[in-house]
This record gives structure tokens, sequence and C-alpha cells, in this order.
């Protein structure tokens, strides 16, 4: 069976922060019908996935985080910017070469039951991907179906079987299984478990960590659930109206948030104490428009420390602690900070 099927080893200590992904001036915009306007998807996104780890990218609906997945993988096309896979621009790849990198990137949909053809067998699902790119004979095909659907905790007789007999968990863990199948080094979670029962959460969740740690596989992570994000994530980036805001470890952002955007959002995670409460903070207004977004801060509409200079200056990403870049203009340090030492 060819290398393909071989599992990947664990990188040692020193590799670990090995760049695999960086996204520089990403750019998405849609164009109005009937009209010259666009909508600002994505407007200046620019991060780094290093091997081996989970990215979590949080933010409220509609603010750019599914489009930002899949214009990493050119399942749509970006408007301008730059994407690098191991030092690869994948913006500028032809249809055959882009062929060959989706080997290495894979997604997660975020909808179990309509991510699955429900004409085909969950064997042809699954091994669908060996089909497309012709890796091994049929005998080959057949026990690495059977070996991924173990690996992610279904009976290997489940091949012979519709995606409809199965619960949105099962279908899940199929998802996963078909992902699986190129071995992959990055996956893309566009909200894997939102649909699912918070119990059935918990099980994906627990199996992509398992499988991360096997196969030393590298997450971009999108979910609007917060608590699952500080869950799985190693780094977080928070994403608001087509810009990422703040970006830092998991235990720094969730510990010490410097935007007021982030605290906003910790703020409504609910805390598993009748006892205790967390003091919310509550935003005023609706989230601006992206055909037509606010100057200067993007946040400062709604902003609670919002000052007349906010609607001036429109804050790029800096780093203001080791590792801990923001967007904000009244964080301590930031005017300080070196446009040098942002984090691309």
């Amino acid at each position: 069976m060819e290398n393909s099927f071989q599992t990947a080893q664990l990188m040692s200590p020193t590799s670990s922060r090995d760049t695999l992904v960086k996204v520089k001036g990403l750019v998405k915009h849609f164009p109005v019908e009937g009209s010259d306007d666009v909508v600002r998807a994505v407007d200046g996104v620019s991060f780094e996935i290093f091997r081996g780890e989970t990215l979590g990218l949080v933010g409220e609906s509609g603010c750019g985080k599914s489009t930002v997945g899949r214009c990493l993988l050119r399942l749509i096309e970006p408007t301008s910017g730059e994407i690098t896979f191991e030092g690869r621009d994948v913006t500028t790849l032809g249809k055959h070469e882009l062929r060959e990198l989706r080997r290495e990137m894979q997604i997660v949909f975020q909808d179990p039951y309509a991510s699955l053809n429900p004409r085909m067998k969950v064997g042809s699902i699954v091994g669908e991907p060996l089909v497309i790119h012709k890796i091994g004979t049929k005998k080959e095909r057949r026990e690495r179906v059977a070996e991924l659907l173990k690996k992610v905790g279904l009976n290997p007789d489940y091949s012979k079987r519709y995606a409809h007999e199965f619960s949105g968990g099962q279908r899940q863990r199929i998802g996963v299984a078909r992902t699986l199948a190129l071995n992959p080094k990055l996956i893309v979670a566009d909200e894997p478990v939102s649909a699912l029962d918070v119990s059935v959460q918990a099980q994906v969740v627990n199996l992509l960590q398992d499988l991360q740690k096997e196969f030393n596989l590298a997450y971009l992570f999108i979910s609007h659930g917060l608590a699952v994000v500080e869950h799985i994530s190693s780094r977080v980036a928070v994403m608001y109206l087509g810009r990422i805001v703040e970006i830092a470890t998991a235990a720094d952002l969730y510990a010490q948030p410097l935007h007021p955007y982030t605290k906003a959002l910790l703020s409504a995670i609910p805390i598993p104490d009748p006892k205790h409460k967390r003091e919310r903070i509550v935003l005023g207004g609706d989230v601006p428009t992206p055909i037509n977004p606010p100057s200067g801060c993007r946040f400062r509409t709604r902003c609670p420390i919002a000052i007349d200079e906010c609607a001036r200056v429109d804050p790029e990403l800096r780093e203001v602690l080791p590792g801990h870049s923001v967007a904000c203009i009244r964080v301590p340090g930031w005017e300080s900070a070196s446009s040098s030492e942002s984090n691309l």
C-alpha cells in the first residue's frame, strides 16, 4: 500500500512550532447583484498555523470565519492576499497542482446531514478520495476504509450502509473518516459540532484531539462555541466584521482578554455554579453591514470604551504581550508596539 496510507509520526518538540500555513492580508469580497457595492466578508486577515496545533477561530455569525476557511482551501477564490502552505503559494496553483495539494488539506463540514451523499454507501463516501487520487487497488481501498472507520469509532461493517441510517454524531464521524483518507497535514473544521447534541459534541471533540495526537494534524477549528474552542485550541483568533481583532494562546486569551469585543464574548460564557455569576458585558446596537463598515475601528460603534480617535484610526494587529496580539488603540502598549512585531 502506498505511503499515503502510513500513519504520520509525531513531530519532535523542536519542530512543533514550524509554520505549516501562513496567511497574509487575505481579502474576500462578494459582489452585490445589481450594484457596484461589495460585501467585505474578509478584509485583511493575517495569521499562522503551526504543525500539530489547533488554531481556534471565533466570532459572531457572519463575521467571515467560514469564508476564511474556504479561502484557505481555495474552495472559494480569494479576492487578494497571500496563502502559503509549506512555502507554496496556494493562490497561484493551477488545477492539477491544487488537486495534489488537497491531499494535504481537507475540511470537515458543519452539517453532517448535508455533507454526505445520500445515494452513496458509507464505504464509497470514505473511499472516494482514494479513487479520485488513484491510490491503491480496490482491495487496498476496502482495507483502508475499514481501518478509517475503526479509527473514528465505527464498525467497519457500516461501510455497507447509507448515510441516512446513522445519527448526526455518527455521520460526523464518517465525515472525519473521509477527511483522513489521504493522510492530510491540515484539517479545516468548519463548526464541526454545532449541529450536534452537547454529549455528542464532547465525543467528536475528543475524537479530533485523539486523531491530532496520533497523526500530528493541524486544525483550523472554526466555531462560535467559546467553551468548545477553549477546550480544543492551542491558540485562539477572534474575528469581528471581517477582521481579526485579537489572537493569543487559549490560556492567555481566556484568562486575560485585551480587546473589548473579546471581553464581551467571554462574558457570555455561563459559569457552571449557581452561586457565582459572571459580570455580563452587553453590547449596544447591531453588527454593522459588511457592505459599508464603519470608518476607523470597525467595532467602535458598539464599543463601550470608544473615543473620537477610534473613528480615524484603523488599528492593525500588534503584539502587545509575548504571543498576544490585539487591534485596539485603547489597549495599553498598542501605540508603542512596532508594526514589525505584528502577528502575521
